[in-house]
């Protein structure tokens, strides 16, 4: 689908992955892309830095009249024709705590929430608008859903956010079954390290050695590169059903 000219949403939109993809579908002639962020966010600077093509909506992921309203003002401009669903977050939960004690299951419960049942609402109500579009290219909508290294080889401590993101891996090609016959793609990214602001809370030393584990580049991924494959992925027809790891190679260690 030709990025130029279309509507766009991206949650998780004010930093990192999601403000790369951003910057890029504007780059490409994208006519609005409306950011989906928490209230708490650099949304609204951030969109009203970028210009009068884009749109700041504060939303939970996993609250569907929010997210009703993300599209809402996405469709104002024209049909919305693709979603980046970058929103999510970490949580780090033992299944035996040091005092002997079970891992928390309000932690557990709070991550996948937001990183698998979050993608499943974004997905079903993006689907919903997508699937009254007229087709362009072949497509009546394209989504790309992010999930992680971390679902293949999740690190002691990631249960929760392992379990979600293997989650989106697990449902990608299912959807992309299900709303084929609506002409409707769906495409999962599963980052490695990247360097995005949860990383940048870590020391430098801790960060030259997450690059170090990278065979090549043997470096941090930085979110232009996620930007770039998320606008391949909309933009080749082909691309359908697959979850892509874009990790130079990385298989994580236990630890």
């Amino acid at each position: 689908m030709e990025i130029n000219g279309i509507t766009a949403v991206v949650t998780g939109g004010a930093s990192g992955l999601g403000l790369a993809t951003v910057r890029r579908l504007l780059e490409g002639g994208a006519a609005r892309v409306v950011i989906a962020d928490l209230p708490s966010s650099d949304g609204e600077t951030v969109a009203k830095e970028l210009g009068d093509r884009t749109r700041f909506v504060a939303a939970d992921v996993r609250e569907p009249a929010q997210m009703g309203a993300v599209f809402d003002a996405a469709e104002e401009a024209g049909p919305l024709r693709a979603v980046v669903h970058c929103a999510g977050r970490g949580g780090a939960v033992r299944l035996v705590n040091r005092d002997g004690s079970p891992g928390s299951l309000e932690t557990y419960s709070e991550v996948v929430g937001i990183n698998l049942i979050g993608t499943f609402n974004v997905l079903r109500l993006a689907a919903a608008r997508m699937a009254r579009n007229e087709p362009l290219d072949g497509d009546r909508g394209v989504c790309v859903l992010t999930a992680s290294v971390a679902a293949f080889e999740g690190q002691i401590g990631q249960i929760p956010y392992a379990s979600a993101k293997a989650g989106i891996v697990g449902m990608t090609v299912v959807a992309a079954r299900d709303l084929a016959g609506k002409g409707i793609r769906v495409c999962t990214i599963a980052p490695g390290t990247f360097d995005t602001p949860l990383l940048n809370r870590l020391s430098d030393d801790v960060r030259a050695s997450l690059a170090k584990t990278v065979p090549h580049p043997s470096r941090l991924g930085q979110p232009d590169e996620y930007a770039k494959l998320a606008l391949q992925i909309i933009d080749n027809g082909m691309l359908n059903g697959e979850t892509i790891r874009l990790d130079g190679a990385i298989r994580m260690a236990p630890r």
